[in-house]
């Protein structure tokens, strides 16, 4: 953490090692919010944060980012919160879209977190995987965060062991130690063995992120190739971790469940339809430029695969792009 973001913490008080970044980021939201707490997330969000904040008993505030490039409106934002908000959820690089949160936008929430004296909860798993030069900014480390700031992480994506179950939160010594308390009801400890791989993994030497990088940045763009040669549209292209939200092309329709089930029928192909991850609308004169139904309208598709694995998927990809009309289920002919 010193390293990477020039912030001091004391690991025998601000840390809490725990299973994987899903008990991390679970543990902190029991720590912090009350029954009645409203907490703030963007949207299009990963799936488990709403669920965690419900069953803390607070209430999920979705704002919604602008497709295609998914970018925060600072006054919708500031417009969300209101005398009973808590914290702020941010995840960046951000899952599903790929987008890296811009300085300009960290600021905007840094700002908004100590005007109103909220709290803020990150999900940075996916720290170490960006693209064309883009540096993830951890939000602790902006001006009077680090006080205020929970971050979340895990050993899974950077280091390619998601099974492993080895994560972690990182908090002033008042909230570390709360949600220490709460990660040893909840499952006691992380697995020890890993944790002990852990060490060896986090004194990887600054080469090992630099490849790991270019690995990425390679595959994402062959999936961009790829994905745009069938006729999605990509309007955004990933800034950060490892999956793309393309945009089904103008002619299909198919909503993006439709679609994904005739994908794995037709090509064995599997990806993840994009309205799982929306909770929200945009406003009606938004709405009419992007059309009512742009909520269906997403397919995540997954690069962290094998160059084999996304070989074969190009392949049944083409044929299935081959076969007139076999994509729409003949809805669009």
């Amino acid at each position: 953490m010193k390293g990477m973001h020039g912030l001091d913490f004391d690991p025998r008080t601000d840390m809490a090692i725990c299973c994987g970044q899903t008990e991390a980021f679970a543990a902190a939201v029991f720590a912090i919010i009350d029954p009645g707490d409203e907490v703030v997330l963007f949207d299009p969000s990963y799936e488990t944060y709403g669920g965690c904040i419900r069953m803390a008993g607070g209430i999920p505030v979705y704002v919604a980012l602008e497709p295609p490039h998914w970018t925060l409106d600072p006054d919708r934002f500031i417009n969300s919160f209101t005398a009973r908000t808590k914290a702020v959820i941010l995840n960046s690089p951000h899952n599903p879209t790929g987008k890296v949160f811009t300085k300009d936008e960290l600021e905007t929430i840094a700002g908004a977190c100590c005007r109103r004296d909220c709290m803020a909860i990150t999900d940075e798993i996916y720290e170490h995987i960006t693209y064309d030069n883009i540096k993830h900014i951890s939000l602790a480390s902006l001006p009077g965060m680090q006080e205020r700031t929970i971050i979340t992480s895990s050993l899974s994506k950077t280091f390619s062991v998601t099974g492993w179950r080895v994560g972690w939160a990182i908090a002033p010594a008042f909230f570390a130690s709360a949600i220490r308390n709460i990660h040893i009801k909840i499952t006691d400890s992380a697995p020890a063995p890993f944790q002990e791989a852990a060490l060896t993994a986090l004194r990887s030497p600054p080469e090992y992120f630099e490849k790991l990088r270019r690995e990425y940045e390679s595959k994402r763009d062959y999936i961009v190739h790829l994905i745009a040669g069938i006729g999605f549209q990509i309007k955004f292209k990933p800034q950060g971790a490892f999956f793309l939200f393309a945009e089904l092309p103008e002619n299909y329709l198919l909503s993006d469940v439709e679609y994904v089930k005739e994908l794995i029928k037709q090509a064995g192909v599997v990806a993840v339809p994009g309205c799982g991850f929306f909770h929200t609308t945009l406003s009606t004169e938004k709405l009419s430029q992007v059309g009512c139904s742009y909520q269906e309208r997403y397919v995540r598709f997954a690069f962290c695969k094998s160059s084999a694995t996304l070989a074969a998927a190009a392949q049944k990809l083409a044929e299935l792009s081959d076969a007139m009309g076999c994509v729409t289920g003949g809805k669009n002919a």
